[in-house]
């Protein structure tokens, strides 16, 4: 009916398409990425009909295509408050805090996403946004200056707040008005060639960090990245070259496994841009480096004791061989990395019962058709083939796989040292609002799914014997 409120779905959907000719418009290589990943994806899926049977079961083959997560960099409380209340207008909400600084990178972030299985299937859009820590640059003056930068920027129009505080006063937007506020929402993400700083500004803040540069310097927080879900990521790794894209030297994460686990990332260098430096005396030509193209691969959510594992290899590779900005030792890390990694089991029985990941259960239809006369143990329905468990897809990040994809393309091995300086309190706090855990999103799902699944069985109550 005329002035129904649509969907955050919908709304979501639209600014996920808009997004994303903006940025095939302003970064062509990325046209390039999204065509190499579905050529990719349709080679898996016609080959692999088991993958494609359980994208098919979980809900997950129609949105493989629209699958995007797109990156933004903040500098102040007020910036991190409002995306928060924007991306609610989406359907997105804040989960996880991720503490980039242990790995040098001087910001903390979070993912905003949808939270729930059917949101998630229609569109997963995910935006991991971080917020500058401008108390982690040592030079007091530099960081008062950088303050009051920040501090004279809106990134928001006008009519985007306006239309943020009518979707909050009335509980929704109507079709006009989320195709009005996708088009307004879209200009703080857009790319401005224009620095808002001198030359010498710049320099200053670059050198300090080169991402502190990047997010000071500019009108808005452009975004850096937008990155598509491919099913082989090593293959797509191999072709890049063969479309004139020059791919890091390591895909980050774990390594090539039967069964994907979390998220692994590869991506090409940062373009260098060139941008038009504010003056005293007019305007000075310059260049910079921040926007990439990327590509991930997703696996199955581990628990709190498989993630323990995971991050102990990863730890253990890290320290053990050190990869350089120009790709030295790149050989030598994946090999060690396969090795390390024989240690995290590569079957989905053995994840299951080790209770390392999360899995959704579904009643098979031979034990519907033995409703009644069923035992009561799920492990028991499980070997009998009455109930069924399908992995369940990491929706989230990696704090050290990010870092690493940061550090690639501002093409340095820069390792600064804030490992001790995390602070979720004040980030929350800027937020307005505490961030999701992503753990107990994952284990309500798995515990929803065999409840859902026992019920059709006419079973109820029992519960899993493994460790989650």
């Amino acid at each position: 009916m005329p002035g129904a409120f649509v969907s955050t779905d919908r709304i979501r959907s639209l600014f996920t398409e808009a997004m994303s000719q903006m940025y095939r418009t302003e970064v062509p290589q990325y046209g390039t990425l999204i065509e190499l990943v579905g050529e990719v994806n349709a080679e898996v899926l016609a080959k692999d009909q088991e993958l494609s049977e359980r994208l098919r079961r979980a809900g997950e083959l129609e949105r493989i295509d629209v699958e995007r997560h797109g990156a933004i960099r903040l500098g102040t409380a007020a910036e991190l408050f409002t995306i928060r209340r924007l991306f609610a207008v989406m359907g997105m909400r804040p989960v996880g805090y991720y503490d980039l600084s242990v790995a040098g990178v001087p910001v903390h972030s979070t993912c905003f996403r949808p939270v729930e299985e059917a949101a998630l299937n229609v569109n997963p859009f995910r935006v991991f946004t971080s917020l500058l820590r401008l108390e982690l640059i040592e030079d007091q003056a530099l960081r008062a200056e950088a303050a009051a930068i920040l501090g004279k920027r809106q990134i928001y129009t006008p009519r985007a707040i306006a239309l943020i505080e009518q979707y909050e006063k009335a509980g929704g937007l109507t079709e006009a008005e989320a195709t009005e506020f996708v088009a307004e929402a879209l200009e703080t993400f857009r790319w401005h060639g224009a620095a808002t700083v001198s030359a010498e500004t710049y320099k200053r803040l670059h050198d300090a960090h080169r991402l502190i540069a990047d997010v000071v310097s500019f009108k808005g927080p452009h975004i850096n990245h937008l990155t598509p879900r491919t099913l082989d990521i090593d293959e797509v790794q191999r072709r890049m070259p063969e479309r004139g894209i020059t791919p890091k030297a390591v895909i980050e994460g774990p390594p090539r496994r039967n069964c994907d686990i979390l998220l692994r990332q590869t991506s090409f260098k940062a373009l260098e841009e060139p941008i038009a430096f504010s003056g005293a005396t007019g305007t000075t030509s310059g260049t910079h480096t921040a926007r990439f193209g990327e590509i991930e691969q997703r696996g199955v959510a581990l628990t709190a004791r498989g993630r323990a594992l995971y991050d102990q290899l990863l730890a253990s590779v890290r320290g053990e061989v050190q990869v350089g900005a120009s790709g030295a030792k790149a050989g030598d890390y994946d090999a060690e990395l396969a090795e390390r990694f024989k240690a995290l089991p590569d079957s989905w029985g053995d994840l299951r019962r080790e209770g390392l990941a999360f899995f959704r259960y579904s009643a098979t239809p031979q034990g519907i058709a033995a409703k009644g006369q069923l035992p009561s143990d799920p492990d028991v329905l499980i070997a009998r083939g009455y109930l069924r468990f399908d992995p369940i897809v990491y929706e989230d990040f990696l704090p050290v796989s990010a870092a690493g994809i940061f550090q690639s393309n501002l093409g340095t091995d820069q390792q600064q040292n804030y490992a001790t300086r995390s602070n979720r309190a004040a980030f929350e706090a800027a937020l307005g609002a505490d961030v999701q855990d992503e753990l107990a999103l994952y284990g309500a799902l798995q515990a929803a799914s065999l409840e859902t699944a026992m019920e059709e069985l006419g079973l109820s109550g029992p519960k899993l014997k493994t460790v989650a």
